[in-house]
């Protein structure tokens, strides 16, 4: 049970991938897959960044938190967020600078498709500023054994926030509302991840 959240967003990816090709042949055509297909490859990049420091947290997470340690417990929280808020201005920058020679790797044999590209990475890449922040939530409620709170985290971000933003935002912004729905499904789930430090915080002495 604990490994729970991991699961979620592992088998929630096929489900969100398909609505986000519903939504993208519906207002784009084949050259928003395209699109979408090279933003996923390259985007994995930037958020690996987050995803392998939030598992390799994990363990030192449990290991004081079974120690009762809360010093330490209480410092690593505190410096993760501060690392994690560094990294997501330097790799969300990088990101922005880099979408056009990026993009020119997978689709640089189409010059419209390539501007639909890295305009839609230049978009899609703000998300780097707050993603990192519910990744290390979701793995430090692991490392803390509360699946149920991790699990509800990811479940919200993906199957509710993300998949909601998806479809609901294209009725708005148009195509731009489908590169930003991972950003809005992002803070809102930072809302919820922030809720869960602070209701948590008297449990565990972080």
């Amino acid at each position: 049970s604990n490994g729970l959240s991991e699961f979620v967003t592992n088998a929630s990816m096929s489900i969100v991938g398909l609505v986000y090709n519903f939504q993208l042949l519906k207002y784009v055509g084949n050259d928003g897959i395209a699109a979408y297909g090279v933003i996923m490859y390259v985007a994995f990049i930037f958020t690996g960044v987050f995803l392998g420091y939030s598992m390799g947290i994990m363990p030192v997470v449990g290991y004081n938190f079974g120690a009762d340690n809360h010093r330490e417990l209480r410092s690593l929280f505190h410096k993760s967020l501060l690392l994690i808020g560094i990294g997501g201005i330097i790799l969300t920058a990088t990101a922005i600078v880099t979408a056009i020679p990026l993009a020119r790797i997978f689709v640089g044999y189409d010059i419209g498709l390539l501007a639909l590209t890295s305009n839609a990475f230049r978009l899609y890449a703000l998300s780097f500023l707050v993603t990192g922040f519910n990744q290390f939530g979701t793995a430090f409620f692991t490392g803390l054994n509360n699946g149920f709170v991790s699990g509800g985290l990811s479940f919200s971000r993906t199957m509710i926030f993300e998949i909601g933003c998806v479809l609901i935002l294209p009725a708005v912004f148009e195509i731009n509302g489908i590169w930003l729905s991972i950003t809005y499904a992002e803070l809102m789930t930072l809302v919820l991840t922030s809720i869960c430090f602070f209701v948590f915080k008297p449990k565990y002495h972080y």
